[in-house]
This record gives C-alpha cells, sequence and structure tokens, in this order.
C-alpha cells in the first residue's frame, strides 16, 4: 500500500485537530432564516457552495501552493497565501482560515518525523498553505489532495447539517454519497484551472456568513 493513502486519510480525518467541526460556513444562518429545512435544502445548499465556491477558489489555490511547494519557491507561495486571505468575504471566514492554520501548523511543528518548515513559523497563514504543506511533505499527489481537501470540507459541512437542520445520521450518509460523487470531477477541475480563472462569487453564502456574525443564538464559530 502506498503510505501516502494514510497520509491522505490522516489529513482529510474529521478527527484533525484544527477545530474543523466549530465552524459551519453560514450554514447555520442559512438554517436560521428557513432558506435550508431539510435534507433536499442540505444537497442543494452545500451542493452549490461545494462546486461553486470551494472546488473553484479554495482548491484552485490549494493545487497552485502544491505545486509551488514542489518548487521550493517561498516568494509564489507568500502572495498565493496573501491572496487567499484577501478574498475571505467575511471576518468569521478569515479568522476561521487562519485559526485552522495556525493549529495544523503547530501539530506538524509537533510530529517528530515531520520536516522542519520556517515557512510554518509565521504569525498568520491560511488553512489551504498548511495543509497542502503537509500534504507536499508527504508525498501526495495533486489531484488526490485536493480530492480529499474537498471530502473534509464536505464532511464538516454535512456534520453542521445534521446538527443544525437537525438531520439524522442517514440523511448524512445519503448527503456524503451523493455530493462525494462529485468530487473526482471537481478535482480535476481544480487542478486543471489556472489561477487567473479562480472565483468565488457566491453572494447568499457571503451574505448568510455576515449575517451570522450577529446572529443571537448560535452553536458554530461561522
Amino acid at each position: 500500500m502506498n503510505p501516502s493513502l494514510i497520509r491522505l486519510l490522516h489529513l482529510a480525518s474529521p478527527t484533525l485537530p484544527v477545530g474543523a467541526y466549530t465552524y459551519s460556513q453560514g450554514l447555520e444562518w442559512a438554517v436560521e432564516c428557513g432558506a435550508v429545512r431539510d435534507e433536499a435544502g442540505a444537497a442543494r445548499w452545500i451542493g452549490d457552495c461545494l462546486e461553486w465556491g470551494v472546488t473553484r477558489c479554495e482548491a484552485v489555490y490549494l493545487a497552485h501552493m502544491l505545486a509551488a511547494w514542489g518548487d521550493g519557491d517561498a516568494t509564489r507561495l507568500a502572495a498565493l497565501d496573501a491572496d487567499f486571505l484577501a478574498s475571505r468575504e467575511t471576518a468569521e471566514l478569515r479568522a476561521e482560515t487562519l485559526q485552522m492554520g495556525h493549529s495544523l501548523a503547530r501539530l506538524l511543528r509537533e510530529l517528530a518525523d515531520f520536516p522542519a518548515d520556517a515557512a510554518l513559523d509565521r504569525d498568520e497563514i491560511s488553512f489551504p498553505l498548511a495543509w497542502s504543506r503537509a500534504a507536499a511533505a508527504w508525498g501526495i499527489a495533486g489531484e488526490d489532495a485536493v480530492a480529499g481537501y474537498l471530502w473534509a470540507w464536505l464532511e464538516n459541512q454535512v456534520i453542521a447539517a445534521l446538527r443544525a437542520v437537525p438531520l439524522g445520521q442517514t440523511a448524512g450518509q445519503r448527503l456524503l454519497a451523493r455530493l462525494g460523487a462529485r468530487l473526482p470531477a471537481l478535482a480535476r477541475v481544480a487542478v486543471a484551472a489556472p489561477i487567473e480563472a479562480s472565483a468565488n462569487f457566491l453572494p447568499a453564502f457571503a451574505i448568510a456568513s455576515s449575517l451570522h456574525e450577529t446572529q443571537y443564538t448560535r452553536i458554530f464559530r461561522s
């Protein structure tokens, strides 16, 4: 068995201690306002965010970061990280990626077999930058890495839907099966896209994230 597969499972695991389970990325507000009421609504919301948001922006940056790690291009990595952070539409989304990036970087530094890297010592790094560093160091192929990253995002959103809508466990598994079937094609799209083609135009998602910042009763941090 290829050891990189085990490392990919490690990175994509919901037990990765980066706090992903505390974020809903606006889904909690979508439930609060009635835009998401049931399994079908959750599938539409999560599916649209997956295809038109995460795949076409975050995953594209991840793919280019992986390539830059392979080339040892620190200047390119810094530019990609800065551009990605600038693409976060709300304070919550920016705080989320910085907190998760910091937590993952700290974890990697504490792993005995992980190579020391000054790039992980900065005060502010995005989650895709830290995640791509791990994937590159562990020799995970680009398309596999992107698919794993998309799966981790999808699984976290489904878990959030189970708690917020709420949905049953069987409904959650149906969502993972239905939306997970899209991931191979979406990963290919992200890996093939030039950075200039990245796009993050999801107005309802951005509005939900903004309104969540002042939502009176909430269980998620975004």
